[in-house]
């Protein structure tokens, strides 16, 4: 299957954007579906639903991160590699929808009143929210940044 469609189909299974992101690529990266799920949990609706910036756009960076950081505190070098790709990631995708914040792309006045409690999902919310194309950006971007060739 296709890795963007596989984003695309977790996300309408139920997953949070920044699930989505990271579970069609986490074998690819070295973490295990369950804790790629759980790490992801807090991240959707724009980190617990905060509306700052995108989960799908937060997963693509914690996937930048999983493939160029090694992990050491004081990694200069590393950290301004995966500071990099993130930064260049987040102005494609800016550039294509016009913010990386969740409330912008969502059209929310104020981003921290959503409250805790997910919006339940039905065809009109699937409809009405850019989230799907959210994902599938993000997806493609992971793919043309940090993926080889041949891993997709």
């Amino acid at each position: 299957m296709d890795r963007v469609q596989k984003a695309v189909d977790l996300f309408k299974s139920g997953c949070n954007c920044t699930q989505s992101v990271i579970c069609a690529y986490n074998d690819l990266f070295d973490i295990d579906e369950n804790t790629a799920m759980r790490v992801g949990e807090a991240f959707g609706g724009g980190m617990g639903r905060l509306r700052l910036t995108c989960g799908a756009v937060t997963g693509m960076a914690m996937l930048a991160g999983l493939k160029d950081s090694k992990g050491i505190p004081k990694d200069i070098a590393t950290r301004t590699k995966v500071y990099d790709v993130v930064q260049r990631m987040a102005k494609e995708f800016e550039e294509k929808n016009g913010s990386v914040i969740c409330g912008d792309l969502l059209g929310v006045n104020k981003p921290r009143d959503a409250g805790a409690v997910p919006t339940e999902r039905s065809a009109e919310f699937y409809k009405k929210r850019p989230c799907i194309g959210c994902i599938e950006d993000c997806a493609k971007l992971v793919e043309e940044y940090l993926l080889d060739k041949n891993d997709a």
